[in-house]
């Protein structure tokens, strides 16, 4: 059975993405900083409470894991989510690879794809402006430092909602 490592479990995008991990019968460790947001009960579904962003955190809990999947999600009202986005998901990326860990998949966004010939969504007008430094961040985190990867079976994929 594949054992998969989740960060970021209890957000909107995570809680299905555990749904459906668990659904297909992966063994499954939810990371998370509020575990009582877990509802789901499953033999096969792990809690682990844990602040990703403290140094050596996802490191130590990525050892022996297949996958690592983030959903990782400073907090959109976070004032300062376009840095903890760009330096969180770098850490996470280091630690992975530091785990022996070799597929990581992170939750994206849409920021990054074109709406048009020449037009990424994050310059069309159409992200709201709370929004962006989100965005922004991890648009920059993927096309500067994930397409660099060389290391990793990687994917960064943006969800539709």
């Amino acid at each position: 059975m594949k054992k998969i490592l989740l960060i970021g479990a209890s957000g909107f995008v995570g809680s299905v993405l555990l749904q459906e991990a668990i659904d297909r019968g992966f063994q499954v460790t939810a990371v998370v900083r509020n575990p009582e947001k877990i509802t789901l009960q499953s033999e096969n579904l792990t809690v682990v409470k844990a602040d990703v962003s403290t140094p050596g955190v996802v490191e130590k809990i990525a050892k022996g894991f297949d996958t690592v999947v983030s959903a990782y999600n400073p907090g959109w009202t976070n004032p300062n989510i376009y840095d903890e986005t760009l330096t969180v998901y770098t850490a996470i990326l280091n630690a992975v690879k530091a785990a022996g860990v070799r597929r990581l998949l992170c939750v994206g966004g849409a920021g990054t794809l074109f709406c048009a010939p020449g037009l990424r969504l994050l310059d069309s007008g159409a992200i709201p402006e709370s929004y962006l430094p989100g965005v922004k961040g991890l648009g920059e985190f993927y096309l500067n430092i994930l397409r660099n990867e060389k290391e990793l079976d990687w994917v960064f994929f943006s969800p539709g909602r």
